[in-house]
């Protein structure tokens, strides 16, 4: 049921209030917002509600100033201080929505993007907004760079490692970070220098110790809250009719002639099909391709903006990899090395593909716990050897058997079909 109750929630970037954020706020009997924000405004004869750093799971992505500063900037990522702050902010917001009301909700930027307007509206109110400037555009004009195509990511109160991958997946990404190292900017920039990738730091945007720095390889600086990571790759270029990720590619299971492959060493299109329904790439995801070939799975995996990570031991193979992945368009990291050994250091993959390697490789893939697990294999007598090994893994089992006859030509304009090697295709899930 939704709440009729007013609540007017009132972006602050800084900039003077407008007419109509004026007349919202002489009109309340409650205000609610940080310490900081309440003692920057001129504010009404009227009840008070603090919000204090409880708002560090879901603050909004605004500028900063100091009569404006952001709402819950100094709450830390790390569990214990999520779970006080979380329970603080569901006490501001319990009363905030119990008040009888004009409440007037004063919050940072833009409180409808990753703001205090969705705590809100999951509770029943519907609140009136107005906006201010986020920091996410501001940090992208300082750059004189458009954000159409820009993956904008929250680190608040969220496990850090998708927000990495999905980072590392696309050519564009802002991360709106958290305080403390289980989500600030320490967290991303070192993976995101070794990605190639160009890495801007916006620190306290709006404030009057505003700072924008380009970050290089080596010790990182500390970095004052809160702050936001902008991570580019390439330039910029293109019309888009679709901000942030361009979705699911128009076709996969690409063909095998597009991509150069070595003696047939590839994972055919039917295979690929079903190896990538049981993967489920996406971004915030980590897939790791071992022994990768040509890399046609970590490719594929990779235009659905996953973070792939092809693993193979064959330099030759490699160079084909990187060649393939150009050819397409996509960013695929190259482990170059033999399996498992070359597992220490990666990313923590959410689903593992098979294709190459023996069952000590299949042992460290699953003991490495991926949600998932996807084996290719061409020889019949192994197929009880890997499910008895996913299942002693603690995965629940299941496979198929996939035989495919494809068109052929024949003269005279006829045609028959041709047979292709039958693959056993295994996947095991943790439960």
């Amino acid at each position: 049921m939704i709440m009729r109750q007013m609540i007017t929630v009132i972006g602050c970037d800084g900039g003077p209030l407008s007419e109509r954020a004026r007349t919202a706020l002489a009109a309340a009997r409650c205000v609610a917002g940080s310490d900081r924000q309440l003692a920057g405004i001129a504010l009404p004869d009227a009840d008070r509600i603090t919000i204090g750093g409880a708002e560090g799971a879901i603050t909004s992505s605004a500028p900063i100033t100091s009569s404006a500063p952001i709402t819950g900037g100094a709450a830390s990522a790390t569990p214990a201080t999520t779970s006080a702050a979380s329970s603080a902010f569901e006490t501001a917001l319990a009363a905030i929505l119990s008040h009888p009301g004009p409440v007037a909700v004063l919050a940072s930027g833009d409180p409808g993007f990753f703001g205090i307007v969705r705590a809100l509206a999951a509770r029943g109110a519907a609140p009136a907004v107005i906006p201010a400037i986020s920091s996410v555009a501001l940090a992208f004009a300082r750059l004189g760079l458009p954000w159409d195509d820009a993956l904008v990511l929250s680190a608040h109160g969220r496990d850090a490692t998708p927000v990495l991958a999905a980072a590392l997946g696309c050519g564009k990404a802002a991360i709106l970070t958290a305080p403390g190292p289980a989500a600030g900017p320490h967290r991303f920039i070192p993976a995101l220098l070794a990605a190639g990738r160009s890495v801007h730091v916006a620190e306290r945007l709006g404030a009057p110790d505003e700072r924008f720095s380009t970050v290089a390889a080596g010790p990182l600086p500390e970095f004052a809250d809160p702050n936001i990571v902008i991570a580019l790759d390439g330039p910029t270029g293109g019309r888009r009719w679709m901000a942030g990720h361009q979705g699911a590619p128009a076709g996969w299971a690409l063909p095998t002639d597009a991509f150069a492959h070595r003696d047939s060493m590839i994972t055919k299109e039917e295979v690929r099909a079903l190896v990538l329904a049981r993967l489920g790439p996406g971004p915030g995801r980590t897939i790791w391709d071992i022994g990768s070939g040509s890399g046609s799975v970590a490719i594929e995996c990779a235009r659905f903006g996953a973070h792939s990570i092809a693993i193979e031991a064959d330099p030759a193979q490699c160079e084909r990899i990187r060649a393939n992945a150009v050819a397409h368009g996509v960013r695929v990291q190259m482990c170059e090395g033999s399996a498992p050994e070359a597992f220490a250091g990666l990313i923590h993959a959410d689903a593992v593909f098979v294709g190459g390697g023996g069952d000590a490789v299949l042992a460290a893939a699953a003991a490495a716990r991926p949600a998932r697990v996807v084996v290719a294999l061409a020889s019949v007598d192994r197929v009880r050897r890997v499910r008895d090994l996913l299942a002693g893994h603690g995965y629940l089992v299941d496979g198929t058997a996939l035989q495919a006859s494809r068109l052929a030509a024949l003269p005279g304009g006829s045609i028959r079909l041709a047979a292709v090697n039958p693959v056993f295709v295994l996947w095991g899930n943790l439960p």
